[in-house]
């Protein structure tokens, strides 16, 4: 997934608020009393929110690497 694939809501966001939001949906999916459709949603944004902190991570690594 490239980073134009990723919704602008989740591009805006800090590492520490995507980890907070990946928080959550990760508590979310643990508890059993959830549904198969609310959870496939879920599931698809803890995706995308992964490929932004990997993005992130990314774009760190190269400015690091450039000093």
């Amino acid at each position: 997934m490239k980073i134009e694939n990723i919704p602008a809501d989740i591009k805006s966001k800090s590492l520490k608020e995507t980890r907070d939001e990946i928080d959550g949906i990760l508590s979310k999916l643990e508890n059993q009393n959830t549904n198969l459709k609310d959870s496939l949603i879920d599931y698809q944004r803890l995706i995308q929110l992964n490929k932004h902190i990997d993005w992130l991570f990314k774009k760190k690594f190269k400015e690091i690497s450039e000093k």
